[in-house]
């Protein structure tokens, strides 16, 4: 990605010079290809690139528009020739991605937002009517994040960035809530004084009020109702097929992810597919292939070859061993979300061929369970037949799952008419909803965090089950999408393309989830894209291992915090329930809900990293924490601690 960052000051004192350089240097490792600023009184703008597509090379940022708006545009727009066929009239010579958004703009003002299709987060100035705004993609693919006080307000691509102003912050409960359910509302950060950009939304601030408007939103309305199985298939290939095309515009080498699943591989057998008949910009395709040495259910590395014989290439493979350091005690640089986002030597793995092929785009899979219904549940699939009153297919639906669950059809139809009660109900009927021992109750009570681990909740009473799921799982993307660690290459998504997506949340629910076979549409579609050994795979390699080696390994240091943690001072933990959680992991036995132990655990290790940085105010409730640990104090930052 590219990267934009700018300073408002609204009573018109002059921009503090030293402050936007060192805001643009935080965030140049993210935008290497030199940098511009617009400097006018007491506005700053400076904008990043990465150049990544021919046009890219040819935009000259911050944009200055005929009529004095000024544009920074960090984005990849892939209905460029729907958007000049409509703006002919509009359009100047220049035909790169930003001069045809800044048509749209002048065009449609705000409304254009609705017709920007692609990956972009983008900031408009207006200096004529002193108005700011700030606005993302439908999913957030591109990150925006911004801080407001009575006097500026200071936006930036880079989390951290903001963090390292010198500003007081405070941490955000109702963010730490959400990490701690894994459902974080994606206008929050760890932090009370900063916001993301929503993503689907605009921010417009003008004369130091904020106003956050939606251009963007799921429509529960909007079904695909086709005749045939076929129909279904045909078009989900025309759209996937389209989503990997948009995603291979690139002057340079392309590297994908290539795990050996559905998703990485069904994006490196499309785009070969693509590269072999279309010719797409991309000059190749690259792959990215990790496996577990010492992992006994390891076996990735059967179905990856699989794939690499497919397309007669083989890629970049890294052996990843369990040594324990699957998660660092430690942050060398500041860490701007608590966040845990998987396995470390992983990343360094792939950063490390990142740098060493010097590739600007990389493919993810990631999106591709939480649309295509991998992570649907039977429930939700009897659910909608329930409540659209296809009574026939419920039946057929009861008696297969029945069958295949071993489980009476009364009790399913029971358990399927729960999942469409009010959620304070299902919260005290569905185990989904029982909290970890280990959590404060009054924390979770307080935030409500049964409600949120409830799968398929969100969204009027009245919506279809699946349109709840969809709507939790957009909510869940962006949230991984906000919080996903930045990298130097600009990463892109071909689940999360915009036609592909929408096109997925409004078929029928049994289309993408059959009894005994998820990802039914998926399968049927690619099946002669994808080697039958990947559509036919049943398997899931499983990490839990790896993690209780790396407790082990760091057992001391562990210990020694959860001795008296800055997550139980602050009320989020029970220390003694975590503590004797972490010693079963140390044992071996990972608990049933890993991914919130560990969420959990990153979250002690990211509150000690940010008290010891500065960054936060701890309350005077947790100030005895910082004080009772004298080695903490000589591990901090050399600035005085900010207690309040």
């Amino acid at each position: 990605m590219s990267a934009q960052t700018g300073i408002w000051n609204f009573e018109g004192e002059l921009i503090d010079g030293r402050l936007l350089i060192e805001l643009s240097k935080s965030i140049s490792e993210y935008g290497p290809d030199g940098e511009k600023t617009y400097l006018n009184h007491n506005i700053g703008i400076v904008f990043r690139p990465l150049h990544t597509t021919s046009e890219s090379y040819l935009e000259h940022q911050p944009y200055i528009c005929s009529s004095g708006r000024i544009i920074t545009w960090d984005g990849r727009l892939d209905n460029r020739k729907e958007l000049i066929g409509r703006l002919c009239n509009d359009m100047g010579e220049s035909v790169t991605d930003v001069a045809i958004v800044a048509a749209t703009i002048r065009r449609w003002g705000t409304g254009a937002f609705a017709r920007l299709t692609g990956d972009w987060a983008l900031s408009v100035w207006d200096p004529s009517e002193k108005i700011l705004i700030l606005a993302r993609d439908y999913i957030g693919c591109r990150r925006l994040f911004y801080y407001q006080n009575p006097r500026k307000v200071i936006w930036s691509s880079c989390l951290t960035a903001l963090t390292q102003c010198g500003e007081r912050l405070s941490l955000c409960n109702e963010y730490i809530a959400g990490d701690l359910s894994l459902h974080i509302a994606g206008h929050l950060t760890p932090f009370q004084e900063i916001y993301s950009v929503p993503a689907g939304g605009f921010v417009r601030i003008r004369e130091g009020h904020v106003a956050v408007h939606r251009y963007w939103a799921f429509e529960p309305g909007r079904k695909t109702r086709y005749t045939s199985d076929a129909e279904y298939e045909e078009e989900f290939r025309f759209l996937f097929r389209q989503a990997v095309r948009r995603r291979l515009r690139s002057q340079s080498p392309v590297l994908a992810d290539l795990s050996g699943g559905y998703d990485s591989s069904s994006i490196v057998c499309m785009a070969d597919d693509i590269l072999n008949k279309e010719g797409a910009k991309a000059p190749r395709l690259d792959t990215f292939s990790y496996s577990y040495v010492d992992e006994p259910e390891g076996d990735d590395v059967l179905y990856f070859t699989k794939v690499e014989e497919r397309i007669g290439r083989t890629g970049h493979h890294a052996q990843i061993s369990g040594s324990g350091d699957s998660f660092s005690t430690e942050f060398p640089k500041s860490a701007a979300t608590p966040v845990f986002l998987g396995r470390r030597e992983v990343d360094v793995a792939r950063s490390e061929v990142i740098k060493r092929g010097e590739y600007r785009v990389t493919l993810s899979g990631i999106g591709g369970d939480e649309f295509l219904g991998q992570s649907l549940d039977p429930h939700v699939v009897m659910g909608d037949s329930l409540v659209q009153l296809r009574l026939g297919a419920l039946v057929k639906q009861l008696a297969s799952w029945s069958v295949l669950l071993r489980r009476s059809w009364v009790q399913l139809l029971e358990e399927t008419l729960v999942r469409l009660a009010p959620t304070t109900v299902r919260a005290l009927i569905e185990k989904e909803g029982r909290i970890e021992p280990w959590l404060n109750s009054k924390f979770a009570r307080k935030y409500r965090i049964s409600r949120l681990l409830l799968p398929a909740a969100q969204g009027p009473w009245f919506w279809r089950p699946s349109g709840k799921h969809f709507v939790q799982k957009h909510a869940m993307l962006v949230h991984i999408l906000n919080n996903y660690p930045p990298r130097y290459a600009e990463t892109r998504y071909p689940f999360l393309d915009q036609n592909l997506a929408e096109y997925l949340m409004s078929v029928p629910s049994d289309q993408l989830y059959r009894p005994g076979n998820r990802r039914s549409l998926m399968r049927r579609a690619l099946a002669g894209i994808l080697p039958a050994g990947i559509l036919t795979r049943r398997t899931k390699q499983i990490e839990s291992r790896c993690y209780c080696l790396t407790v082990r390994k760091h057992w001391r240091t562990l210990e020694a915090m959860f001795a008296s943690p800055f997550s139980s001072s602050l009320g989020y933990i029970n220390r003694s329930q975590f503590e004797s959680t972490l010693v079963d992991v140390k044992a071996g036995k990972m608990p049933p809900n890993s991914n919130l132990f560990l969420t959990a655990l990153f979250l002690e290790l990211w509150l000690r990293d940010v008290v010891s940085r500065r960054l936060v105010l701890i309350p005077t409730s947790s100030q005895e924490v910082v004080a009772s640990n004298p080695e903490f104090l000589a591990s901090a930052h050399p600035r005085t601690l900010r207690l309040q």
